[in-house]
């Protein structure tokens, strides 16, 4: 295993992106041509992330390694695990395990939604200098991209700690408001609503727990183990502390084919507020 100083970040690319119709980790959002994963990766380094461990699967897994091999950085430590079968985000996680010091804290991100350099800034900081779990939290109103629907962590937050996450699916905007038609209550949610975009900072005593998930998991009642439903379980079983960090960082993720053109406007309006370098790993 290589020897870093800085934390390492696992990017869950192994998502098959039925809804979006293609490889959206590769989704050209930057101003030349960068791909999602690109920007994502460029803003853990500038966070202070020293080695990355990428998450993909058997499909599209060879078109994300040679894609990150010819563009990213190469002094830069990168790892791929293979997530052989797609039984959720806990499962991808696991995946990377072996390519891990267990011992040591480390974060989580997708590699379809762009978080911001302050999203990681925030993460980075607090994995080097606390011993608690953390979930970067998003206003709802900060976290979506266009009218089509999609799911989001709800969370309640006490004296800036997580106490429960809700699982919310065809969260969408509507001209009455923000609401989520999943059958379940409240409808409308509140717009500053805190969420979570699956970006999370572990510490090594997660690991026995992510395993015990997978083990006791229902996968006839639901086909996936997903991070934001297990971390919703544990709290109320476990004393582990989850500080939620909010970030000022607004998050596009492309979802939907037609979030792809959104997604880049809203790079380019990054770029132009000095947000973040015009291109990527500068």
């Amino acid at each position: 295993m290589v020897q870093v100083n800085g934390p390492t970040l696992v990017i869950l690319a192994a998502g098959c992106a039925r809804r979006y119709g293609g490889t959206k980790q590769l989704a050209p959002i930057g101003m030349h041509g960068e791909g999602v994963i690109d920007l994502i990766a460029s803003d853990a380094y500038a966070a202070g992330f020293d080695r990355i461990v990428v998450v993909v699967n058997p499909d599209t897994g060879p078109q994300i390694k040679e894609h990150i091999e010819n563009v990213w950085p190469t002094h830069r430590p990168v790892s791929f695990a293979v997530q052989d079968e797609p039984l959720g985000t806990v499962h991808a996680v696991l995946a990377a395990e072996p390519y891990l010091d267990v011992t040591q804290p480390f974060g989580i991100s997708n590699a379809d939604d762009l978080y911001g350099r302050d999203a990681f800034a925030k993460l980075g900081a607090h994995l080097v200098t606390k011993s608690t779990n953390c979930l970067i939290g998003f206003r709802l109103n900060r976290a979506l991209v266009g009218d089509l629907p999609v799911s989001r962590g709800v969370c309640h937050v006490v004296n800036g700690h997580l106490t429960d996450i809700w699982e919310r699916r065809q969260v969408h905007n509507s001209p009455d408001g923000y609401l989520s038609d999943d059958g379940l209550s409240p409808v409308f949610l509140d717009a500053e609503a805190i969420v979570s975009m699956n970006l999370w900072g572990f510490q090594p005593a997660m690991w026995p727990l992510l395993r015990r998930a997978m083990e006791n998991h229902d996968f006839v009642a639901q086909p996936e183990a997903l991070l934001p439903v297990f971390v919703g379980e544990i709290l109320h079983h476990v004393p582990l502390r989850f500080d939620v960090l909010i970030t000022t960082s607004r998050c596009v993720g492309v979802t939907h084919a037609d979030d792809l053109p959104l997604v880049q406007a809203d790079v380019r309006l990054q770029i132009d507020a000095g947000e973040r370098p015009e291109r990527a790993f500068l």
